[in-house]
C-alpha cells in the first residue's frame, strides 16, 4: 500500500446508525443554530440496509456559505471537527452548470471518542443540497436497489487503496442513480425536506 493511503472499510449496515445520525444532527443543531436552517443525516448510513463506511454524513443547509464558515469554525473545532479546503462537490455528468452552484464547506472528525463524521455545509436550495437528499430518499423508498449498490461499494473498497480513487469511480455510479431518482421525484412530487416514506 502506498504511503499516505489507508484501507477503505465498508461494513454491513448497522440498524443503530439511524438513531445515532438523528442524535448527531440534534447535537449539531444545538451548537450551530440559527445559521443552520436544516440539519439532516444523509449518505449511506442514513439508508436502511445499506453497507457503508462507518462515518456519518450530515448535511447542514444555510443561506450564506461564508457566514456559516465564520460562525461554525469555533463551535465545530470544540466538537473535534477540522475544516477542509475542499469547497466544491462533483458536478454530475451531462450537466452544463456553473461549478459555483455546487459550492460547499466541509468539516470532518476522525478518531474521536464520539462518532466519525463528515459535515457537508451547502446552500439552501442548491443543486448539491437537493442531490444529497434525493439520493437518500430514493434509496429509502426503493429498498430493492440497496443490495446492488451496497455490493458495488464493498467490491470497490476492496479494489482501491485511497479515498480519492474510490470517489472518482463511485461518482459516475451516483450520477446514474440520480438520473433515475430525478424521474421518480418528478412523478411523485418529491421535494427536499419533504420525505415521502
Amino acid at each position: 500500500m502506498a504511503a499516505g493511503t489507508q484501507p477503505i472499510v465498508v461494513v454491513a449496515h448497522d440498524p443503530a446508525w439511524h438513531a445515532r445520525g438523528l442524535a448527531l444532527a440534534a447535537e449539531l443543531r444545538s451548537q450551530l443554530a440559527p445559521p443552520a436552517v436544516h440539519i439532516e443525516h444523509i449518505g449511506s448510513t442514513a439508508i436502511p440496509g445499506m453497507a457503508a463506511k462507518p462515518v456519518f454524513d450530515i448535511q447542514i443547509s444555510v443561506t450564506d456559505l461564508d457566514e456559516a464558515e465564520r460562525a461554525f469554525d469555533q463551535p465545530l473545532a470544540a466538537m473535534g471537527f477540522s475544516r477542509s479546503p475542499y469547497r466544491h462537490d462533483h458536478v454530475p455528468a451531462g450537466l452544463d452548470t456553473d461549478p459555483e452552484q455546487w459550492a460547499k464547506r466541509f468539516w470532518s472528525r476522525r478518531a474521536h471518542t464520539d462518532a466519525d463524521c463528515n459535515l457537508h455545509v451547502r446552500l439552501l436550495g442548491s443543486p448539491n443540497e437537493r442531490l444529497a437528499l434525493l439520493f437518500r430518499d430514493w434509496f429509502c423508498t426503493h429498498p430493492e436497489a440497496v443490495p446492488a449498490y451496497a455490493r458495488f461499494k464493498t467490491l470497490l473498497a476492496g479494489a482501491v487503496s485511497d479515498i480519492s480513487t474510490y470517489a472518482d469511480i463511485k461518482d459516475p455510479v451516483v450520477d446514474l442513480v440520480i438520473t433515475i431518482a430525478n424521474s421518480w421525484a418528478e412523478q411523485t412530487g418529491w421535494a427536499p425536506h419533504r420525505r415521502l416514506d
